[in-house]
């Protein structure tokens, strides 16, 4: 009498090598866009942050930063423009969007007193999906 060894069939281990592959397709396109929502997030809440800063800047100072002073007024004391009596630092650096541009400001904004916005992944204006622009005016 012979004993039989102990292990798998080739076609048992081919289902598995199946399963998985089956597995795969379905999870690792939901896996990989999460990074691209993530940023999404992310420059929206850089916005945020930003537009709370310029309610602070126009609480002490009774107007907003001109557009020639910029975002830059949010961390350094203006020297152009009209020069703010009460000025504070309101952030301790200007973020940079999640894909490496600098946020835009208008002032007047085209959607409100001021607009905050990112152009997104393409940094240039419009696009769709991750190429959307964000701004301050979606909030």
């Amino acid at each position: 009498m012979r004993k039989r060894q102990a292990g798998f069939t080739l076609i048992e281990i081919l289902v598995v090598i199946v399963i998985l592959a089956i597995l795969g397709a379905l999870v690792v396109p939901k896996i990989m866009n999460r990074p691209d929502e993530a940023r999404v997030v992310a420059a929206k809440q850089d916005v945020q942050a930003i537009v709370q800063a310029l309610k602070l800047y126009k609480l002490d100072n009774g107007v907003y930063p001109s557009n020639e002073q910029g975002l830059k007024a949010l961390v350094e004391k203006p020297t152009t423009g009209s020069i703010p009596a009460n000025w504070k630092s309101y952030l301790d650096k200007l973020p940079q969007d999640p894909w490496g541009h600098s946020y835009i400001y208008l002032s007047p904004g085209l959607k409100g007193d001021i607009d905050v916005m990112s152009y997104g992944a393409d940094g240039q204006a419009g696009g769709e999906g991750n190429d959307a622009d964000i701004g301050s005016w979606m909030q």
